[in-house]
């Protein structure tokens, strides 16, 4: 009267195989779930004898022992459901027990016994397939996330009824096949388009050197200049996901229960945009037991931070090492994990207090001490890690009121892709993705100086005091500039650009 039946349990992005136990015994009545379970699996109990009887199964009336193994990992959630199930029907004998070792069982159960979606599932399939696991058995709702893996037998079932006549009569039931690069391919671009933006002709090359290198972008300016409208056309300029892209970022947006509604891949990179009251750990992550924050969530997108010198600083300064690294690790008593984190921060913030500071039509209100503290919440180190400080001036009477059509997203967009396809050949057998992510052994192989260059660079950094981090940014950018102009080594008038996105450095 003993039944194993596979389940996993999620530890960050990855999942580790749990074997659901169920032995029926002689004695009082009675269900007991051990193996760390947490609150929502001790539920289960009650969830699981429910569905039984209204899906019309017998509901034993022995002692009920489930243990979940290994024993000294803690297991949360409602997905053990349906393997507790399932392990309870088998080791009653009201369904076959001979396939199960082939089959990892998710899903929560409805008293009535149908299948609710659970989180986490692509993690959980893709660990399957590394564990040897022939297929899978979800709710419908993630059957599509599911078959995404290739080389895994996905089932997905509406209700209770269902999985048990497909463990009676498995010849009955074909596999959901889905071809993940094929919908990828065809799934719209769903962006705003950059020709709705009037002027701001820096702020748009900005944008486009941000796109083709990956580089981290404030823009300084007063209210109503256009700097949010600016910020959220970039996804519109950006590549396309890859395959294993979107594979990377589905797998963290799975985790954070974020897709079921949302088919089987996300397709477009993300876009993330919290409130100035974010709290360190929604943005990096965290918990007792740790869940992707914000800057994961912006995993091979772009994370945008409107209103920068609204935040707290502390806050701010959980965001230098992910920026440095594209990773975060998240350490608790219990367990450590990490989550990838390489993302292109966009930001924007006001001069000043008022928010006119160097307006050429409304003067600045604020003493010089008063724009000094606000600058203040910036550390160093951190613009330091922002490559491109764009100012963003007020638009001109005419600017305003013509209508001109602007460059569209879809011509910049090209160049982008030309830049990164460059970058891409010259990164051969290197695991970088953009130049944003270059090292300074890159840098001296990538991006040699002649005698115009250097002492072009050597003026900034004595008149700007830039550290020696903020000139390996300044090359990088230089050398996204050469990739848009199809050069293959830097010149002078590369630098000189590059140098002229140090706004803030230069108003300190």
């Amino acid at each position: 009267m003993l039944a194993r039946i596979w389940s996993a349990a999620l530890v960050g992005i990855d999942a580790i195989k749990v074997g659901v136990e169920v032995d029926l015994s002689g004695g009082l009545p009675g269900t007991v779930v051990v193996g760390l379970p947490d609150t929502a699996v001790q539920e289960s109990r009650e969830r699981v004898k429910a569905a039984l009887k209204n899906a019309g199964y017998a509901f034993p009336m022995k002692k009920i022992v489930v243990n979940l193994a290994p024993a000294d990992l803690r297991k949360e959630g409602p997905s053990f459901d349906l393997p507790i199930s399932v392990g309870i029907l088998a080791a009653s004998e009201q369904v076959a027990s001979d396939r199960l070792d082939e089959y990892l069982f998710l899903g929560e159960l409805s008293l009535d016994g149908s299948l609710r979606p659970v989180a986490g599932v692509l993690a959980i399939a893709a660990a399957a397939k590394r564990m040897g696991i022939q297929g899978m058995v979800v709710p419908e709702a993630n059957a599509q996330e599911a078959a995404v893996v290739d080389g895994l037998a996905v089932y997905g079932f509406a209700n209770l009824g269902a999985v048990a006549d497909f463990l009676n009569n498995p010849a009955h039931y074909q596999p959901l096949h889905v071809d993940g690069r094929a919908a990828l391919a065809q799934s719209p671009l769903n962006a705003l388009d950059l020709k709705d933006v009037k002027g701001q002709a820096q702020a748009r090359r900005a944008l486009e050197i941000a796109a083709a290198g990956g580089h981290n972008l404030v823009f300084v300016g007063p209210p109503g200049s256009g700097k949010t409208m600016l910020a959220r056309r970039l996804p519109g300029i950006l590549p396309p996901l890859s395959f294993d892209e979107a594979l990377e970022v589905t797998k963290i947006h799975s985790v954070a229960g974020l897709l079921r509604d949302r088919g089987s891949l996300v397709s477009d990179r993300p876009f993330r945009s919290p409130h100035h009251s974010a709290s360190g750990p929604s943005l990096v992550g965290g918990g007792s037991f740790p869940r992707p924050g914000e800057i994961s969530l912006s995993h091979r997108g772009i994370l945008f931070l409107d209103e920068l010198t609204e935040f707290k600083r502390d806050v701010l300064e959980f965001l230098r090492q992910p920026l440095e690294d594209g990773y975060v690790t998240i350490s608790r008593t219990r367990q450590t994990v990490v989550f990838p984190a390489q993302f292109t921060l966009i930001a924007s913030t006001n001069p000043c207090p008022c928010g006119y500071f160097g307006d050429t039509i409304q003067p600045c209100t604020c003493s010089p001490r008063h724009r000094e503290q606000y600058w203040a919440r910036l550390s160093g180190p951190l613009m330091d890690r922002i490559d491109l400080q764009v100012a963003v001036n007020r638009l001109k009477p005419e600017e305003i009121t013509q209508q001109p059509t602007g460059e569209s997203s879809q011509s910049i967009r090209d160049r982008v892709q030309a830049a990164r396809d460059r970058a891409s050949q010259r990164f051969a057998g290197e695991p970088l993705c953009s130049n944003a992510e270059m090292q300074s052994r890159h840098l001296r192989q990538w991006c040699p100086l002649d005698d115009a260059s250097r002492g072009l660079l050597e003026g900034a950094i004595r008149k700007l005091g830039l550290s020696a981090r903020a000139t390996d940014r300044i090359l990088k950018v230089a050398r996204t500039i050469a990739d848009l102009a199809g050069d293959d080594t830097l010149q002078a008038h590369h630098i000189a650009e590059a140098i002229q996105y140090r706004t803030i450095d230069r108003m300190q």
